[in-house]
């Protein structure tokens, strides 16, 4: 059983699906350790916000351990245990813009706005991938997803965020701007998995074959995980370095 089990885990040469979400495992468990770590050294205002750029990460590590697991096991995309990350993980990620604009007046309000979203967004996104991922029906459930995605870049980049990000000084100001751009370009990259691992396509239209939808959504968690999570960091340490000067 033991021999079994070590076969059955074996990564072979060329699978580069499982390759990538082992990588994964690991850089999302480095991650996690860093941010934990070092929650002692910023200042006490950004602790929270470092500790849930740590549990993103966590959280991810995670899942990509057993998300690895199973797609050794039976060579299948882990599509359930990918929603189920994201739900916990992208949600967090949006609470990460109301953390640091709380203190220039942040409402509760906006974070529901963005929770919401984003629940809406992975939601419609499974049922799409899910139950309509072999018929051309899926490429109007990625629509519908990339709706509620575009009002989350919209109240980042020019709504609510943007606007109390630029009362809340320069730090908080540009750090805002860098992770508006992660949502914007970062998490683009997950699109493209969708429209590869669907026969609805992009519009019906079957583009990027060949292409590993798996690859392609692992590539863009490390990206913007880790990203998102390095941006709260600097900003942390940045304040730090203005408060001691």
């Amino acid at each position: 059983m033991y021999q079994n089990l070590l076969e059955v885990q074996t990564i072979a040469s060329n699978n580069y699906v499982a390759f990538t979400f082992f990588v994964g495992t690991m850089a999302m468990m480095a991650a996690s350790v860093f941010f934990f770590f070092e929650l002692s050294n910023v200042e006490k205002k950004w602790r929270t916000s470092v500790l849930v750029s740590g549990l993103i990460t966590f959280i991810a590590a995670v899942h990509y351990y057993y998300m690895r697991g199973y797609n050794l096991e039976t060579g299948q995309s882990p599509t359930f245990f990918r929603y189920v990350d994201w739900i916990l993980t992208v949600p967090l990620m949006c609470v990460e813009f109301y953390l640091i604009t709380k203190k220039a007046g942040a409402k509760i309000g906006l974070l529901w706005q963005l929770i919401i979203a984003s629940l809406f967004m992975l939601i419609t996104g499974y049922i799409g991938e899910v139950f309509y991922g072999n018929e051309t029906q899926s490429w109007f459930w990625g629509l519908i997803s990339g709706i509620a995605y575009f009002y989350i870049v919209y109240l980042i980049w020019f709504g609510e965020v943007a606007k109390l990000a630029g009362n809340a000084g320069p730090t908080v100001a540009k750090a805002v701007r860098v992770l508006a751009w992660f949502v914007l370009v970062g998490w683009a990259i997950y699109p493209i998995g969708y429209i590869a691992g669907t026969e609805g396509g992009l519009f019906g239209v079957r583009i990027f074959q060949g292409l590993s939808m798996d690859i392609v959504y692992n590539i863009g968690d490390a990206i913007n995980k880790i990203g998102f999570g390095l941006v709260i960091y600097t900003l942390a340490q940045s304040d730090k370095s203005l408060v001691a000067a």
